[in-house]
């Protein structure tokens, strides 16, 4: 009996544990429902995997690829992060108990992603809800999902700073800060797309403002490093113009 190459069981195993860290019951049932309703029809394998929640690619039964969000029942980092939920008036009543802070978080990520659909922001679109179960557009050409930014960088330089500005200025006017931007939260494509929402707060959110300043800083420090120089206070002033 010939045994497996180690590369090969390890790939299983990482596949294994990416799977067994949302597929619990709870998450089977709502991805059945999903497929029963015909909004899915299959799901494929993870995009991206993080502490709150893994992505996977999916396809419709018109064969289109969406990404799926799952969002992890493990609630340490969702604890850590209640500030994001206290201060926003549109989650003041959350029971501060497991299941009802994922959810939260999921339903604050489409509420979000609901407001860039409006305001034209480069980032995925929005299709459907249940519990912690987020559908949205995919991101990437072909069947691959495009690259974040802190793995390629700038492709069009300062084009992409002034995307990026752009879209978080469409935000700040519709009355939304992303409060978690950074260049692993951004994708490469065409053009820069913002991704990962569950933390923006409206601008009603007492630290609003700081978290545009920390969010507005972390990207002009990233292009700095690659040649691209903007003035934080100058770039603030315009967005909030």
């Amino acid at each position: 009996m010939t045994k497996k190459p180690l590369k090969e069981d390890y790939q299983l195993k990482e596949r294994f544990k990416t799977e067994s860290e949302v597929f619990d019951r709870e998450a089977l049932l709502d991805l059945s429902k999903l497929l029963k309703k015909q909004i899915l029809q299959t799901v494929d394998y993870p995009v991206s995997t993080g502490k709150e929640a893994n992505v996977f690619r999916a396809s419709t039964p018109d064969g289109k690829y969406v990404a799926v969000k799952i969002y992890k029942n493990e609630t340490a980092p969702f604890f850590r992060k209640m500030d994001y939920l206290e201060g926003d008036p549109r989650f003041e009543r959350i029971k501060h108990n497991d299941r009802d802070i994922v959810r939260a978080f999921a339903r604050k990520e489409f509420k979000n992603l609901e407001i860039c659909e409006r305001a034209g922001i480069h980032s995925p679109k929005p299709y459907f809800l249940i519990n912690r179960v987020l559908v949205m557009s995919f991101l990437g050409e072909g069947d691959l999902p495009y690259p974040t930014m802190n793995m390629v960088g700038p492709l069009h330089g300062e084009k992409d700073l002034d995307s990026i500005l752009d879209d978080v200025r469409k935000m700040y006017r519709k009355g939304l800060v992303h409060a978690d931007l950074s260049e692993y939260n951004i994708m490469m494509g065409d053009v820069p797309y913002l991704i990962d929402f569950g933390q923006g707060v409206v601008t009603r959110h007492p630290h609003a403002m700081r978290f545009l300043e920390r969010d507005v800083g972390i990207i002009l420090k990233f292009f700095a490093r690659h040649g691209i120089k903007r003035d934080l206070a100058k770039t603030l002033g315009c967005i909030k113009d």
